[in-house]
């Protein structure tokens, strides 16, 4: 039986990147003069890349952003990013003791995120965190991203898995919608960035922390999903 497939999302979910996107965002958003945002806009903001993030902050300071600013202003975003990386980010409490669980238990981990490679990877990287995936598929990796099923099938294919053994982790609605469309369960962490909360958003169970996340939890969820088939 092929082992479990724990795939994760990463911006809300693995590690905490508020800081750092409102800071860039900020940053970028002051070339058009733009308010700065806050914490409590980000749930608004984040979810589907940096072109979108830039043109939803527009949107909340019911500014007009010409077609042609889109793309200056987005490698204005990933410049500051990427200079600035990791900044503040880093993994939520209890993070690398759930990867090494999973890993010791057996189970292969994946991240499927929206965040692009040119992003996401370095992140990942910087924080010592790369090399624990079995694959990491971006927002670029495919045609298609998250709530897209094909975004998580892709992931469950480069990774070696099997769609009957995999659950995703995630913090917003783009996670569990994926994971519904791909059919596969679902676990919403309810620290993220989301303006719904994730009970609301229909998950397979939710957790407050990651002390909770483990084999019997993953094999319960697997267990329920093979019942209800």
């Amino acid at each position: 039986m092929t082992s479990p497939l724990v795939i994760f999302d990463l911006d809300g979910t693995l590690v905490d990147t508020a800081p750092d996107l409102i800071d860039s965002l900020n940053h970028t958003i002051a070339a058009a003069g733009l308010m700065p945002v806050t914490f409590n806009d980000l749930t608004h903001l984040v979810g589907q890349g940096v072109r979108v993030m830039v043109q939803r902050a527009f949107a909340l300071r019911n500014k007009e952003l010409p077609k042609e600013d889109v793309e200056p202003l987005h490698q204005r975003f990933i410049a500051h990013y990427k200079e600035e990386m990791p900044g503040q980010s880093k993994t939520y409490p209890g993070v690398p003791e759930a990867l090494d669980r999973l890993t010791a238990s057996g189970f292969r981990l994946a991240v499927c995120t929206n965040k692009t490679s040119d992003l996401a990877l370095p992140l990942l990287e910087k924080l010592g965190l790369k090399d624990r995936f079995a694959t990491i598929t971006c927002g670029d990796t495919f045609e298609w991203r998250k709530p897209d099923a094909r975004h998580i099938l892709g992931t469950i294919e480069k990774a070696g898995g099997d769609v009957a053994r995999s659950v995703m982790v995630g913090d917003s609605v783009n996670d569990i919608l994926a994971a519904k469309n791909a059919k596969i369960p679902s676990i919403g962490v309810t620290f993220g960035y989301t303006d719904v909360p994730m009970a609301e958003l229909g998950p397979d169970v939710t957790i407050d922390r990651y002390e909770t996340l483990d084999a019997a939890l993953v094999e319960r969820l697997l267990a329920q999903r093979v019942a209800a088939a």
